[in-house]
């Protein structure tokens, strides 16, 4: 093999190298998920007022909402409450500074 094409096959290694470092170093952090469960004694209310709130704050903070519903199949363990909400943080910096929000 030439010794230019060395150079560039030894080239491109290192920079695929540094390249897949980068994207196994972004990945070292797993997501976050706040899985929440809500007794709902005023159903309008809680649809009308508390969710689209409760969601535009959760979104300005990073959140993502995954699932929210009250359609709920139980597979075992104890039932769960009326609604359930599931929401994906890209840190549990992010869910805390939520939690710790007005």
């Amino acid at each position: 093999m030439k010794p230019n094409h060395l150079l560039a096959m030894a080239t491109l290694g290192v920079a695929l190298g540094a390249v897949t470092g980068q994207a196994l170093h972004a990945q070292a952090t797993p997501p976050v998920y706040y899985v929440a469960e809500v007794d709902v004694t005023d159903l309008d209310g809680y649809l009308k007022e508390y969710a689209p709130k409760a969601a535009t704050s959760s979104k300005d903070f990073g959140g993502q909402t995954l699932a929210a519903g009250q359609e709920i199949t139980q597979i075992e363990g104890a039932p769960p409450k009326r609604r359930v909400v599931i929401v994906k943080w890209n840190s549990l910096e992010q869910l805390q500074a939520w939690r710790n929000s007005e």
